[in-house]
């Protein structure tokens, strides 16, 4: 076993970044046309309910995270919970949510970059991201934390000029205000479909828990990262959307071009404004890069991070993934492992990758939700009322709505998903020698020197 550990620096601030550079503030705007126009013009309301919808399992994280603080995330909490063969199914599901989320980012940047430089071909810039990418994250955490925040700044800074340009520039009625919030029973089908897309807007702050050994004091600083940051994009989300149908309320122009809404948008307040649309767009353009740049990079590091906890049982070959090293303290051959896998965003198709990341994210939503009712409220745990009121009602609240989730997957969704998992199944097979040896795991005595250390 490595003696070689990772390096604690991570307070619940740069936990917090960590995680909102994953979701990528300004991703309101990737569906911002299709959720305005399936919620008819109600885009705020639908991420309320997103945000309600989110936290049950959100909390559900921060439970796990306390009681289990080690890198794995969901893989970690149900192995210990379930037990290895469901724990390892569904880190495997869990993987596919996270491998191909730096893969979704590369075509972005290809897509946006080529677009704007379209002398240089879109291979140039995925190739030259997934290097920076890499090279970042072999040299550590510290130094990822340190970009993180630089490029969540730039991010911040066009939200606030764009919320700022927003309410001093459009003329402001009881109406106009009240217009985006005021729903009829005919909008509630639409609020539901727009609210099940932007589940995915969320994802991240799953992605803190990979970070506990990387983390001060990780049994506190992790759960109130976890709301913190669930709270804070939500309310950047809600506040964004809120403002961008203030500056356009003619939602009705974006049916036939939902792909370019959140592009009129911008330039709308632009226009509006003394600085006019193209520049609007271009700072728009910069910020957005910048920002599918950082979540890359946060997640490559997250993604390591569980192919590290899955080395150290042994289920995955531990001369590659449980391998720290000696000076930058890092799980070096889990991130090579990584970068070599994502030059699949050379071939991808970009509509396929996204359908791949949201099924594996589910399963991990339900599962942890799941694991709070059984860790909790197992066999040989008091019951108070109080206790099941939080770890039997809230849980189950996040696990209905998880499965209400699954409907709102795609057929290729579905079918890409179900065969990663038939993968998944014949290597436990294997590892099993046909269900007839126990999987490897590590003891009780290291994963308490694990959590105390």
């Amino acid at each position: 076993m490595s003696a070689i550990k990772m390096k604690r620096v991570l307070t619940t601030p740069a936990l917090i970044a960590f995680g909102l550079a994953y979701m990528v503030p300004l991703g309101i705007f990737t569906t911002y046309g299709e959720v305005t126009v399936a919620s008819n013009g109600h885009l705020p309301i639908a991420y309320i309910i997103t945000l309600a919808m989110i936290f049950f399992t959100a909390l559900s994280y921060c439970r796990m995270a306390n009681k289990l603080p080690i890198a794995g995330s969901a893989y970690s909490y149900v192995q210990r919970t379930f037990g290895g063969k469901v724990g390892f199914l569904v880190g495997w599901a869990q993987i596919l949510d996270y491998l191909f989320l730096p893969i979704l980012n590369y075509l972005v940047l290809g897509i946006y970059l080529h677009d704007r430089f379209c002398f240089i071909p879109a291979y140039v810039f995925v190739l030259a991201s997934l290097l920076g990418v890499s090279v970042l994250n072999y040299l550590g955490i510290k130094l990822i934390n340190c970009v993180n925040i630089t490029l969540n700044l730039l991010q911040v800074v066009f939200i606030i000029l764009f919320i700022i340009l927003t309410v001093t520039n459009v003329h402001l009625t009881p109406e106009t205000m009240l217009k985006p919030l005021l729903v009829d029973t005919n909008d509630f089908s639409g609020l539901l479909s727009g609210a099940a897309i932007l589940c995915l807007a969320f994802l991240g702050f799953d992605a803190i828990a990979t970070l506990a050994e990387e983390s001060n004091d990780a049994q506190k600083s992790l759960p109130k990262a976890i709301i913190c940051t669930v709270l804070i994009a939500g309310c950047i989300f809600l506040v964004v959307s809120y403002c961008a149908h203030l500056a356009y309320p003619q939602w009705t122009d974006f049916v036939n071009n939902k792909d370019t809404a959140s592009l009129d948008v911008v330039r709308r307040v632009g226009d509006i404004s003394t600085l006019g649309g193209e520049f609007m767009y271009n700072f728009f353009q910069a910020a957005y890069i910048t920002g599918v740049f950082a979540s890359a990079m946060t997640a490559q590091t997250s993604v390591s991070r569980i192919f590290y906890a899955m080395g150290r049982e042994g289920v995955l070959p531990k001369q590659i993934f449980y391998k720290i090293h000696p000076r930058f303290r890092t799980p070096y051959l889990s991130i090579i492992f990584v970068a070599c896998f994502s030059l699949l965003s050379l071939v991808l198709d970009l509509s396929l990758v996204v359908s791949m990341i949201s099924f594996g994210a589910l399963v991990a939503f339900t599962f942890v939700n799941l694991c709070v009712i059984k860790s909790y409220l197992g066999k040989g745990s008091s019951k108070t009322a109080s206790m099941l009121f939080k770890y039997g009602l809230l849980p189950a609240i996040g696990v209905l709505l998880s499965l209400w989730l699954w409907t709102s997957l795609d057929a290729t969704a579905m079918i890409v998903g179900l065969v990663w998992l038939a993968i998944g199944f014949l290597y436990l097979l294997y590892l099993t020698r046909g269900f007839t040896r126990l999987l490897p795991s590590i003891d009780h005595k290291e994963l308490n020197s694990i959590i105390k250390d």
